[in-house]
C-alpha cells in the first residue's frame, strides 16, 4: 500500500471525521447522517436507515457517530 492509499484509508475510516454532503447512505444513496464502525469497516446511513438499523447495530459498533441532530433547527 502506498503512502497516499494509507492516508486515504485512515482519513476515510476516521470516526471523528464529520460527515459531509458527499457521504452517502449505503442503503439508498441519500445524504448520510450516521456512521457505524464495525471492525475495520464503516457503514453510512441516512436518518431513515440509521433509525431502522440503530437497535441492532449500535450495540455491535465500536463507534456510532450520529449527526441526525443537524436535520432539526
Amino acid at each position: 500500500m502506498t503512502t497516499l492509499e494509507q492516508e486515504t484509508a485512515e482519513t476515510t475510516l476516521d470516526p471523528r471525521r464529520a460527515l459531509t454532503g458527499l457521504d452517502r447512505c449505503d442503503s439508498c444513496n441519500a445524504q448520510a447522517y450516521v456512521r457505524a464502525v464495525l471492525g475495520d469497516s464503516e457503514l453510512l446511513f441516512c436518518a431513515h436507515h440509521g433509525n431502522k438499523h440503530e437497535e441492532k447495530l449500535k450495540p455491535l459498533a465500536s463507534v456510532w457517530h450520529d449527526e441526525r441532530h443537524r436535520l432539526t433547527p
